[in-house]
């Protein structure tokens, strides 16, 4: 009786989005990414995230799975949270102390990037492994 039933697949369980993030100063603290799924609040706003994970650190990188993920258009910001604080410091200048990064190459300048230089589509299936190069700001000469 069991063997007649048909086997249906749940297309709107959806996939995962793994991001690697590389070249950490140190194993120190832990690594936040935020998986955005349109433009508003992009880069800074928590409350605007999709999704967010912590994940510890290993040997100068760190993994963050997100499982889940339907079809769609996403960007991703990452950040080392060294002293577990949960959210990027800044110098008195303004310029962030924590290490940073952004999917799809994306670069701050003087403002972080866009959601549209970080985005990327995902068609929902599988494992979509993507890998970010975290940043850090130099501070003086």
């Amino acid at each position: 009786m069991i063997a007649a039933l048909p086997i249906v697949r749940d297309s709107a369980a959806g996939g995962e989005i793994r991001v690697v993030v590389r070249g950490l100063r140190n194993d120190e603290g832990r690594v936040g990414c935020s998986l955005f799924n349109h433009a508003e609040g992009f880069p800074r706003n928590r409350e605007k995230e999709y999704r967010e994970i912590w994940t510890p650190i290993h040997s100068g990188s760190a993994a963050c799975e997100f499982h889940r993920i339907p079809a769609g258009t996403y960007a991703v910001t990452v950040l080392h949270d060294e002293n577990f604080d949960g959210k990027m410091d800044f110098n008195w200048m303004g310029m962030p102390t924590k290490g940073y990064g952004f999917s799809n190459g994306a670069k701050a300048t003087l403002l972080p990037p866009s959601f549209d230089a970080a985005s990327f589509g995902y068609d929902g299936e599988g494992v979509l492994s993507i890998a970010i190069d975290i940043v850090y700001r130099k501070l003086g000469p």
